[in-house]
C-alpha cells in the first residue's frame, strides 16, 4: 500500500452494536440497516458479519438487496425502506424474499396487478408527521385491509418513521405514537417504528421489529448523552499520515486563501487526506484531529489531498499516524465542526480510500 489514508472498519463492534439494539428489547427482532453501502463501512462485510445472528437486513432499494443476495446473504428477508419503484422488480421481490415498503397507491395497484411466484410480505408506511412517504393515518386502515385481502401478498407489516426521536426535549415522538396507535388500534400485524434513537430511548416505540441504523456503526444518534456513547463502540477509524513538517513564523498564512495566519512560531504538519478522500472541505480551523496518539487541531483550509494541523508541543515525525475520527475521536465531536452529521462522514468515504476489515 502506498498512500495511507485507511478506512478501518471493526467488524467486532458492529455485531456488539447490533446486540446492544436486541437487547433493548430482547423478546423482539432488530432489522439491521445496511442501506447506503452500511452507511460507508461496506454492506457485504457488514452483512456477513451479522448474518449468524440478525433477524432481517434493510436496504434503501433493490440494487443494493441484489448485491446482498449475490453475496450470498440467503438467510433473512431483505427489507426495501423506500419500496419498489417499478413494478418489474416485484418479480425479483417475489423469488429472493425481499419484503417491501409500500407507501402509495401506485405500488398498492402494481402489486394487485402482478403475476408473482409466491406472496410477498409488505411493510405498510404510515405518514404520522414525517411527511415524506407514507399513508394518511385517516386512509391507513383501509389500505391495511385491502392489502391483506390480495393473493399475492402474504403478510402486512405496520411501519413508520419518526422526526425528533434524537431531541429528547421535542413531544413530536410522542405525538406520533399516538397518532400511530390510534390508527392502527383495530389492526392486528407486527408493528416497527423504532429507529436508532427510538431503540435507545424510547420504550413504548420499541415494538415487534426495531430498525436500528447508525447505531450500529457505533455513532449516537444523540447530541449530547455520554451514557450512550459509552455503550456504543465506534466501527470505523479514518487514518493516515503526517507527509510534511514546516517551522513557520509569526505572520505567515497556510493554505489556500490563507484562512489561518500564524499568531506566534508554529509548528504545521501536512496530512494525506483532503475532501476527495471524503473529508470534509468544510471543516473549520480547530477541527479535532489525534496526532501519534495527542490530540490536536486543523488549521488552513481542507484541500482535495490534503488538509493541515497544528503540531506546536507534538510529538510527532513524518509518518506519524493521524487519526480523523474512530475509536479515540468520535466522529460525533468532528461532524459539528464540519457543519455535518456522522451519517454523512461516514457515507461519503471515497472509494480511493483503503479499505481494512478487522474482527
Amino acid at each position: 500500500m502506498a498512500r495511507a489514508t485507511t478506512v478501518t472498519v471493526n467488524l467486532d463492534n458492529v455485531l456488539h452494536n447490533y446486540r446492544l439494539a436486541k437487547s433493548m428489547a430482547p423478546e423482539q427482532k432488530a432489522v439491521a440497516v445496511v442501506k447506503a453501502n452500511a452507511y460507508g463501512h461496506g454492506a457485504v462485510a457488514v452483512a456477513k458479519k451479522l448474518a449468524p445472528e440478525a433477524d432481517a437486513f434493510a436496504v434503501a432499494c433493490i440494487e443494493e438487496a441484489v448485491e446482498l443476495r449475490e453475496a450470498g446473504i440467503e438467510g433473512q428477508p431483505i427489507l426495501l425502506l423506500e419500496g419498489f419503484f417499478t413494478a418489474d422488480e416485484l418479480d425479483y421481490i417475489s423469488a429472493n424474499n425481499l419484503w417491501t415498503g409500500v407507501h402509495n397507491q401506485r405500488q398498492l395497484n402494481d402489486i394487485k396487478n402482478a403475476q408473482l411466484s409466491q406472496p410477498i410480505t409488505v411493510l405498510l408506511k404510515m405518514d404520522s408527521g414525517m411527511h415524506r412517504l407514507g399513508f394518511a393515518p385517516e386512509e391507513y386502515a383501509a389500505v391495511y385491509h385491502e392489502l391483506k385481502a390480495l393473493p399475492q401478498v402474504k403478510d402486512v407489516i405496520l411501519m413508520s418513521h419518526f422526526t425528533s426521536a434524537d431531541d429528547m426535549s421535542s413531544p413530536m415522538t410522542q405525538k406520533q405514537i399516538e397518532v400511530f396507535d390510534a390508527a392502527t388500534r383495530e389492526l392486528d400485524a407486527d408493528v416497527s417504528i423504532a429507529n436508532s434513537a427510538a431503540t435507545l430511548m424510547h420504550a413504548d416505540a420499541r415494538r415487534n421489529w426495531q430498525r436500528p441504523g447508525i447505531m450500529l456503526y457505533g455513532s449516537s444518534p444523540f447530541t449530547d448523552n455520554p451514557e450512550i456513547d459509552r455503550q456504543l463502540k465506534p466501527a470505523m477509524t479514518l487514518t493516515s499520515e503526517v507527509i510534511a513538517i514546516h517551522d513557520l513564523e509569526p505572520g505567515e498564512a497556510i493554505g489556500y486563501s490563507g484562512t489561518w495566519v500564524c499568531e506566534k512560531p508554529t509548528r504545521v504538519g501536512t496530512i494525506a487526506v483532503g475532501y476527495a478522500d471524503g473529508y470534509p472541505r468544510q471543516a473549520v480551523n480547530g477541527t479535532p484531529v489525534i496526532v501519534n496518539g495527542q490530540r490536536t487541531k486543523i488549521i488552513g483550509r481542507v484541500s482535495m489531498d490534503m488538509l493541515t494541523v497544528d503540531l506546536t508541543d507534538i510529538d510527532a515525525n513524518l509518518g506519524s499516524t493521524v487519526e480523523l475520527w474512530g475509536e479515540n475521536l468520535l466522529a460525533n465531536e468532528v461532524a459539528p465542526c464540519c457543519g455535518t452529521i456522522s451519517y454523512t462522514l461516514f457515507s461519503c468515504i471515497t472509494a480511493r480510500v483503503h479499505r481494512k476489515y478487522i474482527g
